[in-house]
């Protein structure tokens, strides 16, 4: 992947899109366990909020995925230690692997009718979560206190 001085526009609207989104699915998990129940019992698929939010999620982590492969990223910020780099590197990995497994754990159980997959979606949910929360408090530190322009990147797009 080529390293681009800074992202896009699409790629900071899908960035802030996506993690809305993710909050929204999050938020209404618990009304998805009422909604999961009914499907049980009657068979009927019934579109609700968590799900639609999911799926809005998923299609547009993989647009997300494709915009990065084809426009680039930006390498790290000019004096990271190869330590810093490679927590950035993994932790930006594990977040994509969370925003896709999630989402695909959510399909299977509810198109599935599977209920034993819906505790291994719940967990993928509040990991995904507590990454996330992780990568912004990250963010919030690079750009109060390293003051590097870590975040900056993520606000102001390329020209």
């Amino acid at each position: 992947m080529s390293h681009a001085p800074a992202y896009s526009r699409l790629q900071i609207a899908l960035h802030w899109l996506i993690a809305v989104l993710i909050l929204a699915a999050w938020v209404t998990h618990e009304a998805m366990e009422d909604a999961f129940e009914t499907r049980l019992e009657s068979g009927i698929l019934t579109p609700n909020p968590h799900a639609i939010l999911g799926l809005a999620v998923f299609v547009l982590v993989l647009i997300r995925v494709f915009v990065r492969h084809r426009q680039g990223a930006p390498g790290p910020v000019p004096g990271s230690s190869a330590m810093a780099e490679a927590a950035a590197l993994w932790g930006h990995r594990l977040l994509y692997l969370l925003m896709i497994l999630t989402p695909i754990g959510g399909a299977i159980t509810w198109f599935g009718g599977i209920e034993a997959l819906g505790e291994g979606h719940e967990l993928l949910g509040n990991a995904l979560m507590i990454v996330a929360l992780g990568h912004a408090v990250v963010a919030i530190l690079h750009q109060l206190v390293l003051k590097d322009g870590t975040m900056t990147r993520m606000l102001r797009p390329r020209g």
